[in-house]
């Protein structure tokens, strides 16, 4: 059996060319972590951002660097003290290098994956979900209020306006023509298609916005907010004094504990919640994957096939 294995990664930073299929040693886990055979893993927007080097001065990496966070595969090896996790089980989660044929993750950042979720759909999850769940609670979203999500068709969107749904909030989700009936099948009961106008123009007197597209989106999101209404962004990082002179709380989110990974595993399973792929790409293919990631449009998770 090889110790080597094929990894895309980048030795400087740039543009999606400087993505190279390399191949490397394979890496051993050490406590409490474990090897996974990568199956399927998520394609997310700050993959592309590490490799465009805008994240360097506050999350620095080292060079050369293998981007992915969400996996689904089978256990490979587990490391000392790994105890309910076993060589050959199915698992999904939070990884370290996951655009690869294998790679590490911290045992308590795994779930089984259930017979019922395809490898596909796990790989969606992780991120997407957990940060989604992260958000409405910072947010503390609850039943009957009006809640928007602005980009709700993307990876970390579609989870945000069914987890608001489930919570009893109505939903409002802001998309692009071609995502419209989608998001309502998500449980949005008002849709606002920007390409079509202003959401600005469309929404007023909201208590929640989550912002998961950040730039131009967020700077606007704190116009649909009532007096005490609250913005969470997970795309910047939000102006504390126009939020203080609005009159409103603004504040930034990341992802969610992994602990909930079972339960979104269960609620997909069960159909209580939906999660969809986006274009699926070889992973000799990840520089065509991050440029369409990096165009802020699409459906769900893009996902490498590996």
């Amino acid at each position: 059996m090889s110790l080597e294995m094929t990894a895309i990664r980048f030795h400087e930073y740039g543009g999606a060319e400087k993505l190279l299929l390399d191949r490397i040693q394979r890496p051993q886990p050490k406590a409490g972590e474990v090897l996974i055979k990568v199956h399927y893993a998520g394609v997310n927007p700050v993959d592309w951002k590490y490799r465009a080097g805008y994240l360097k001065e506050f999350m620095p990496i080292q060079l050369p660097f293998t981007p992915g966070i969400d996996v689904s595969g089978t256990i490979e090896e587990v490391g000392p003290g790994v105890t309910g996790l076993k060589k050959g089980e199915s698992v999904f989660g939070l990884a370290q290098g996951g655009y690869a044929e294998y790679a590490i993750a911290k045992a308590a950042a795994v779930a089984a994956k259930p017979d019922g979720l395809s490898f596909e759909i796990a790989a969606t999850l992780p991120v997407g979900a957990l940060t989604a769940w992260q958000s409405l609670e910072d947010a503390g979203v609850k039943a009957g209020q009006t809640v928007v999500i602005q980009g709700a068709s993307g990876g970390v969107g579609i989870f945000a306006v069914q987890l608001a749904h489930q919570k009893g909030a109505r939903v409002i989700g802001t998309t692009s023509t071609a995502n419209v009936d989608f998001v309502k099948s998500l449980g949005a009961g008002q849709v606002v298609d920007y390409k079509k106008g202003a959401v600005e123009a469309a929404v007023k007197d909201a208590d929640v916005v989550i912002d998961t597209v950040g730039g131009e989106v967020l700077e606007k999101s704190y116009q649909l907010l009532k007096k005490g209404g609250v913005l969470v962004t997970i795309a910047g990082m939000p102006s504390e004094e126009r939020a203080k002179a609005l009159g409103v709380k603004a504040l930034s989110s990341r992802q969610g504990s992994p602990i909930h990974l079972k339960t979104i595993a269960e609620w997909v399973t069960n159909k209580t919640i939906k999660a969809e792929a986006g274009k699926v790409f070889p992973l000799k293919e990840a520089r065509a994957a991050q440029d369409l990631s990096q165009t802020g449009h699409g459906r769900g998770r893009i996902v490498l096939k590996v």
